[in-house]
């Protein structure tokens, strides 16, 4: 392999990449373009839940209960209600997820010590959102039913009372408990991934279609030589895409990084390499530059998204999709981003991530090579 026939190849694919407008806007505006879309759209956070309310009781005891959802950041009124008509409209209409029904004898009831049924009406209509919101809410009824127990208690033991057991959550690596913070990281694997993969799908195929791949067959250039060349200009947009996307998940979401940024940059050239080599397998593969982009879509796109871990834990996948996904590169980068950006760790707790990331990226890049035949037909 000559250094100066990869670095001939590689000036060509830039001056390329510089006179075609829809590769640079596929390379440099597209992936911004995902990340403020999805870092903005895609949450799974559960906060402010539409709540209406019908107080039946209307006495000080039931509006204290009420304020203990309306007070809270997870849920907001959305109105009240005078029968349950009012409340199947709400819900009908979107204007309320969950109804909150409070009995006439709250108070009565309460007072004389006696158990009271509280009635809560959720829309089940999107189950996640719905169980979630139900978690909040039974969080609420057990604080204010420890409270008012306690408060029995002192009233008839005329002694102050402790609970037997007290609480205290502590939550590491992502304290606010905020979806932004996993996702984003995720969302750079996603991306980079789907856009290195469709890039370099189309170069080899583009070749064959223009005309000029039987020009560079005459000359003396290597397999690998035009493959490397190739892959040199999609290494760099990547490389600009990866700071630019780290940039603005530090700067704009706020996303904190707690690991070292030279690991972190040294994986994802790892991960880019994986990537790219696979997007010039494809584009050897398929000689057409609408199937190779289709094809890089289908074996970029959905698995990174769905089989990664980035938006639905592998923990509670089916068996065999679990298995299915170790052979996902993005799983592991996934791994990689979330543990760097919000753990802290090293590579002595990334290192089996990073290997099977160097497999991926040797694998590909062979199968590339090999695949790639010097003659017409």
């Amino acid at each position: 392999m000559k250094l100066q026939r990869v670095r001939a190849v590689a000036r060509k694919e830039f001056l390329h990449v510089r006179r075609d407008p829809r590769s640079l806007i596929m390379g440099l505006l597209i992936p911004m373009l995902l990340l403020f879309m999805f870092g903005y759209a895609l949450t799974l956070d559960v906060d402010r839940v539409p709540l209406v309310v019908w107080d039946q009781s209307a006495t000080p005891e039931s509006r204290e209960f009420v304020a203990r959802f309306t007070a809270s950041r997870y849920f907001a009124l959305a109105g009240a209600a005078d029968d349950y008509r009012a409340i199947e409209r709400a819900i009908d209409e979107r204007h309320a997820l969950m109804a909150l029904v409070v009995p006439t004898g709250f108070a009565r009831d309460l007072q004389a010590g006696r158990p009271v049924a509280v009635q809560l009406l959720v829309d089940g209509s999107d189950s996640n959102t719905a169980t979630i919101a139900l978690g909040y809410a039974e969080y609420i009824f057990a604080g204010y039913a420890r409270e008012v127990r306690l408060e029995e208690l002192q009233r008839r033991g005329g002694q102050s009372l402790r609970p037997p057991l007290a609480v205290e959550p502590r939550v590491w690596f992502n304290a606010d408990m905020l979806s932004r913070n996993a996702i984003v990281p995720g969302l750079i694997a996603v991306i980079m991934m789907v856009i290195a993969a469709l890039l370099t799908s189309l170069t080899v195929a583009r070749e064959w279609e223009s005309g000029t791949m039987e020009q560079l067959i005459a000359t003396p250039l290597t397999g690998p030589e035009l493959i490397i060349g190739k892959l040199a200009p999609y290494c760099c947009i990547g490389v600009f895409d990866l700071i630019l996307s780290l940039l603005v998940g530090r700067f704009v979401f706020h996303v904190p990084f707690r690991g070292d940024w030279l690991l972190l940059l040294s994986l994802a050239m790892l991960f880019l390499v994986v990537a790219l080599s696979l997007g010039m397998l494809i584009s050897i593969a398929g000689k057409s530059q609408f199937v190779a982009s289709q094809f890089a879509m289908v074996a970029t796109l959905l698995p990174a998204f769905l089989l990664s871990g980035f938006v639905f834990p592998i923990e509670n996948m089916p068996g065999l999709l679990q298995v299915i996904t170790h052979v996902i590169p993005a799983r592991y980068f996934v791994t990689v981003l979330r543990g760097i950006y919000l753990k802290g760790v090293g590579l002595a707790v990334l290192w089996s991530e990073a290997l099977f990331l160097a497999l991926f990226g040797a694998a590909f890049l062979l199968a590339a090579m090999r695949k790639f035949k010097k003659k017409i037909g």
